[in-house]
């Protein structure tokens, strides 16, 4: 891995000189922040995965990162934030707008022309809760598959498997109540 050092000359200017930092001649500092980097990267990677699998594809989940950093965003805004093209930011937001995973409201700005659409994504707490609530639907019905296969109508709707999101807001106040719930009872 290459990372660009900066060196003092004698006339007082920064040069970058790139260096191996898997090399002898990298410091201990630098093959550290260079592993840094690299693990970075990795999570950096693997959530733009999770979030495509959750989103269906790698662009959508590229808006949905973008608007999450950067809220109240037009369409040109993103395209120019992700390195994708502007066509193609304005047909995922107009999907995602409709499965309500983006909203957006008419950003006002003065002079003529059309006020563009500032977008916002959802909450992941939110976006999470609701693939839940597909994949407990799934499991439910594969736990419930022999009911199905034999012909049986199942009486109630069986739900044998239940998957609750907390949304991070709730657990810190939660946690909150159980430690004065806990000081009431200490003598």
């Amino acid at each position: 891995m290459r990372k660009n050092m900066t060196e003092d000359t004698d006339q007082g200017e920064d040069t970058s000189v790139p260096i191996d930092v898997e090399s002898d001649q990298a410091t201990p500092r630098d093959r550290l922040e260079g592993g840094a980097e690299r693990a970075v990267e990795q999570l950096d990677r693997s959530v733009v995965d999770l979030l495509a699998w959750l989103l269906d594809t790698e662009t959508r989940s590229r808006i949905y990162v973008y608007l999450r950093s950067e809220p109240d965003s037009t369409s040109e805004e993103v395209a120019e934030g992700t390195g994708l093209y502007p066509s193609t930011v304005r047909e995922a937001l107009a999907e995602l707008h409709e499965e309500e995973i983006v909203t957006r409201e008419k950003r006002e700005h003065e002079g003529a022309g059309n006020n563009p659409f500032a977008y916002r994504a959802i909450p992941p707490s939110d976006l999470v809760g609701r693939m839940v609530s597909q994949v407990q639907d799934q499991l439910n019905t594969l736990v419930n598959l022999d009911t199905y296969l034999d012909d049986d109508e199942p009486t109630t709707d069986e739900e044998p498997i239940t998957i609750s999101v907390d949304d991070p807001d709730d657990r810190e106040d939660a946690g909150s109540d159980d430690d004065e719930a806990d000081d009431e009872r200490d003598p």
